[in-house]
């Protein structure tokens, strides 16, 4: 008995010792640095405009102007979506409201959930096509889609529990990573697909349909899923606050500045 527990135990090592990932290196080239005074960096939307908040307060840069956006009365801004450039969405949770801006940061229209025909509780959400929004509504556990023309929510998925570790969307995608590091995707139809198990992260940034860039100990680093491989982003600043990744280019920020990489995927 004793030689057959010593021997399971073996395998089990053994096995463990299969799956660790071997972490490899990938070196990033620096490009640019730039000076910014803000709190947080949203990101650059795909007009090369440049989102940051200070001081609970909107902000958007170009090369010639810049506008502000700020509201006293909702509270601190838990999420901006700038994916679409002429419909910026400011999601305030703490008061179940969705505010619409335009690309001049005018409040074009203000969504309070909690005042629908039927409530909803919003604990995610993100802009979707055909003037909609994803939602997640903690009351159903459904994730659906808030037509605010109509002002209409339509559930796409059955019920389910929504411990959302990180969550991001696009125009088609829902995206999100739950409580046991499951990667998951759901189009606007409700169709379900699981995208890998990513690593332990404190941030993280999916950048195709099978990596994510996410930050761990004050480190970078880059998954691929697929391949089963992790590589330690080198030559970047050390100490950074958050980051995010276009079209090839990584972009770190600190309290003071951003910069810029290039990092090619392996």
């Amino acid at each position: 008995m004793a030689k057959r527990l010593i021997f399971l135990i073996f395998i089990i090592q053994f096995s463990l010792v299969l799956a660790q990932v071997q972490v490899q290196s990938l070196k990033a080239i620096t490009l640019s640095i730039q000076k910014i005074n803000a709190d947080d960096v949203i990101g650059v939307d795909g007009l090369d405009n440049m989102f940051y908040i200070k001081n609970n307060t909107l902000f958007k840069k170009s090369n010639t102007e810049s506008w502000q956006y700020e509201n006293i009365y909702m509270g601190k801004i838990t999420r901006v979506d700038i994916q679409n450039p002429l419909k910026i969405v400011l999601f305030y949770e703490n008061f179940n409201t969705i505010i619409i801006l335009d690309n001049q940061l005018n409040e074009i229209q203000k969504i309070n959930f909690s005042e629908n025909t039927i409530p909803i509780i919003v604990s995610a959400t993100g802009i979707a096509s055909q003037n909609r929004l994803w939602i997640y509504d903690s009351t159903s556990q459904q994730i659906g889609l808030y037509d605010y023309l109509k002002k209409t929510f339509t559930p796409v998925t059955t019920s389910f529990q929504g411990n959302f570790k990180y969550y991001n969307s696009d125009f088609n995608t829902f995206q999100w990573v739950d409580d046991k590091l499951n990667w998951y995707s759901c189009d606007i139809y409700g169709k379900i697909k699981t995208l890998g198990k990513v690593s332990d992260f404190e941030q993280i940034k999916p950048i195709i349909n099978y990596a994510v860039i996410f930050s761990k100990k004050g480190k970078l680093y880059l998954q691929d899923v697929n391949k089963n491989s992790v590589y330690v982003i080198e030559n970047i600043e050390k100490s950074f606050k958050n980051f995010y990744y276009k079209d090839q280019i990584l972009s770190i920020f600190t309290n003071k500045e951003i910069t810029n990489y290039k990092i090619t995927i392996p």
